[in-house]
């Protein structure tokens, strides 16, 4: 039997990423270049912000300002936005994308799954009938079916 090769080079770019100091939730908005950050909206206390390695096609993370690890840390004013731009990104998303269904949570800490442990965000992953294939388990690889630039646009317009 051969081995078949599945290349993904894109890959390459989020482990380096991954091994980066800092924190990029912090700063990502500081670097004001919203388009290069996919940063879609910023409130006063939260932003929305594209996943750069989606899991899918309008894989958001809405994340505080104020870096903090710990959801009991968030003020009441942090809590209540929080929640009010993941509800504002389940409605576009719905709007624009049409999805059957939705992934939404955080990942707490590290051994939880957290790639950014130390600066909470909520994912907002929208799901179709199908989008699961053999490629993650297999070849650790999601199939995305639009550039990431494409999505930015059409979601930067209704936000």
């Amino acid at each position: 039997m051969i081995m078949e090769h599945l290349w993904a080079p894109w890959r390459i770019e989020y482990i380096k990423i991954a091994k980066e100091e800092g924190c990029i939730l912090c700063q990502k908005p500081q670097e004001n270049s919203d388009i290069a950050n996919y940063i879609l909206h910023r409130g006063k206390k939260n932003f929305i912000i594209m996943n750069r390695y989606p899991y899918n096609s309008g894989h958001l993370m809405v994340a505080p300002n104020r870096h903090t690890a710990n959801l009991e840390e968030l003020t009441d004013e942090e809590l209540g936005e929080h929640y009010k731009l993941v509800q504002r990104s389940i409605t576009v998303l719905k709007q624009l994308f049409k999805p059957e269904g939705f992934n939404i949570g955080m990942n707490l800490g590290r051994i939880a799954g957290a790639g950014v442990d130390k600066h909470i965000h909520t994912h907002i992953v929208p799901r179709w009938a199908g989008d699961t294939n053999f490629m993650p388990v297999i070849a650790d690889t999601n199939v995305v079916n639009e550039a990431l630039e494409e999505t930015y646009e059409k979601l930067v317009a209704e936000f």
